[in-house]
């Protein structure tokens, strides 16, 4: 999965619903250089990305993930 590659300081995985479906992305920080929040979640994978780019920005602290 590129989103692991791509943001090796967080564990990502899937949520599971109450209907057992797959639900939400989660992403849990294990390197606080890479992030602030300890969990960060988002209904699909390209918002999980966005968000984690700009948790890896607050965590070097220019806001902005560059």
């Amino acid at each position: 999965m590129a989103l692991r590659v791509d943001f090796p300081g967080h564990s990502i995985w899937r949520a599971n619903r109450s209907d057992g479906r797959l639900g939400d992305w989660v992403a849990t920080l294990r390197d606080p250089s890479q992030g602030v929040d300890p969990t960060v979640i988002a209904s699909d994978a390209d918002r999980l990305r966005e968000l984690l780019i700009i948790e890896r920005g607050l965590a070097i602290g220019s806001g902005d993930g560059l």
